[in-house]
């Protein structure tokens, strides 16, 4: 398994940046707990925006001109989940030419829920 040195300072920044997120180091103090290997072990970070509960009949009706109406807002913030884990949430914001996400809150990063 090869990773350039982009990807291994990307993924220290990420644990570092952590840090002062909601105004305390406990992002920072769980990362430093973490043996050097655990922190290179990779998660999927994903967004949800939200969802929207039909049946089966209406799933296979879908086109794709279809609009489904979700059960979030407009501009509500984003859901971040890690391996589906709740975690916190955030916003969408464009950083150069592509999206990126703006961290509101972590109040769900508790690594022991996050193992498989």
């Amino acid at each position: 398994m090869d990773m350039n040195l982009n990807e291994q300072l990307a993924g220290d920044v990420i644990i570092d940046d952590l840090d002062g997120v909601d105004g305390t180091t406990a992002g920072r103090k769980v990362a430093r707990e973490l043996p050097q290997m655990m922190r290179r072990i990779p998660v999927t970070l994903t967004l949800e925006v939200g969802s929207a509960r039909v049946s089966l009949q209406e799933l296979m009706e879908i086109q794709p001109s279809s609009v489904l109406p979700l059960d979030s807002l407009a501009g509500e913030p984003l859901v971040i989940k890690v391996n589906g884990t709740p975690i916190g949430r955030a916003e969408v914001v464009v950083a150069g030419e592509q999206y990126g996400l703006k961290v509101i809150d972590l109040d769900g990063l508790n690594l022991d829920m996050l193992a498989p």
